[in-house]
């Protein structure tokens, strides 16, 4: 069977989708799937810009063989040596024993390190171009989006980047392969859940890099997730700069964790408050139950964000504990904050959250609010204060 997808004339995806992996780096759901984008460029000298993960090798070099037959790959361009984009090399290698292995000088100690391949290394600086025949390739470096060694390639002929991991996302191909096929606000959610939990520490830099991008005359973005952006790649640039300003939406995430439900019931009340006041987009999560990657997707996503916990052995409980620790870890700026939570026989678990909103530095909404034992009137009044305080705020001052 004939599986080519031409991206333009002798462009191809030879990609694959992975329905089967269930976490991403062993800690993402992926509950929708996950695709691996590679792409071959079909000219006088033959390219291939990124492999697949090492699970799809055999289909992938199959796709391969489909398009350029009995003739050679002259070069593997490698944009990002994450296993899941160079699983497939070492096995490349082995069929193409000739092919020279195009990368920057960072991502030869990772290919050394990974696979022990320690030759036809062609290394390229910034802004160096590679000839094809047809197609010139030109290389932009962008470290640390996410990794060290990353890079993008510009098909100066076709106008395609190449742009690896940036502007990807979670999510299978799921027949369609280009924006124009897909359901975009199904991919907008994965794209953000994607950016949220893997490069949304990177936003600064992310910033930098759409700047010198954007010189560039871009017709497609094709990355190593998610579909190929063909009609409008504004789109998918546009949800990057946003995402990596903090920029947000009009709407409240509510997290909580609670043992025995005293502290949810505080998070229902608060929610209850915010609804009544005008916000729609009132999202609330049981730390212990939803996965930390779609909550971070949301807290992203939304303006307002409130955080409880109980105390759980003189701190917070261990399911917060994460999202905070997270949350830190990401660098999110501009949100506005509010704290509960609940304690018994000791403290812990608000005073936590307090030590980490002086940390992130989000405006606070209000004190912290902490019942003993259950929850009773002067809480529930200092809830209703926060939840029209937090409202307000969110509806007048969305970014």
């Amino acid at each position: 069977m004939d599986c080519r997808l031409s991206i333009m004339d002798r462009v191809h995806w030879i990609g694959v989708n992975d329905r089967e992996t269930t976490l991403f780096e062993n800690f993402w759901p992926l509950d929708r799937g996950v695709c691996y984008n590679s792409y071959l460029i079909d000219d006088e000298k033959i390219a291939v810009i990124d492999t697949v993960k090492f699970n799809k090798t055999e289909q992938y070099l199959s796709k391969v063989k489909e398009v350029i037959g009995d003739k050679k790959v002259d070069y593997l361009i490698v944009n990002h040596m994450e296993p899941d984009h160079s699983g497939s090399m070492k096995a490349l290698v082995a069929a193409y024993p000739d092919m020279k292995i195009v990368g920057n000088k960072k991502t030869f100690d990772f290919i050394r390190g990974f696979y022990d391949i320690t030759e036809n290394f062609l290394e390229v600086a910034e802004g160096d171009e590679l000839d094809l025949g047809y197609h010139k390739l030109k290389f932009f470096l962008t470290p640390m989006i996410h990794w060290p060694e990353t890079m993008m390639t510009y098909d100066q002929t076709e106008k395609i980047l190449f742009s690896m991991d940036a502007f990807g996302g979670f999510g299978s191909l799921d027949g369609g392969l280009f924006d124009d096929e897909v359901n975009v606000e199904f991919y907008e959610d994965e794209i953000r859940r994607y950016y949220s939990n893997i490069v949304a520490k990177y936003s600064p830099i992310v910033q930098r890099a759409l700047g010198r991008l954007g010189t560039l005359d871009i017709k497609v973005i094709a990355p190593t997730h998610g579909p190929i952006w063909r009609t409008s790649p504004k789109t998918i640039v546009d949800y990057y700069d946003k995402w990596s300003r903090y920029e947000a939406e009009e709407g409240v995430v509510i997290v909580y964790g609670t043992m025995y439900g005293n502290t949810a019931k505080m998070a229902d009340y608060v929610a209850r408050i915010i609804s009544e006041n005008g916000v729609k987009n009132v999202r609330v999560y049981d730390a212990s139950k939803t996965h930390l990657s779609y909550i971070l997707s949301d807290i992203w996503r939304f303006k307002g964000v409130i955080l409880g916990s109980c105390a759980y052995n003189m701190n917070v409980f261990p399911a917060m504990e994460l999202v905070l620790s997270k949350l830190e870890h990401t660098g999110l700026k501009n949100r506005y904050l509010g704290v509960f939570g609940n304690k018994s026989w000791s403290g812990g678990g608000v005073s936590a959250i307090d030590t980490f909103a002086e940390k992130v530095k989000w405006e606070k909404i209000g004190t912290s609010i902490e019942a003993t034992y259950t929850p009773k009137d002067a809480e529930f009044e200092a809830l209703i204060k926060l939840g029209k305080e937090m409202a307000q705020r969110v509806k007048d001052n969305p970014l």
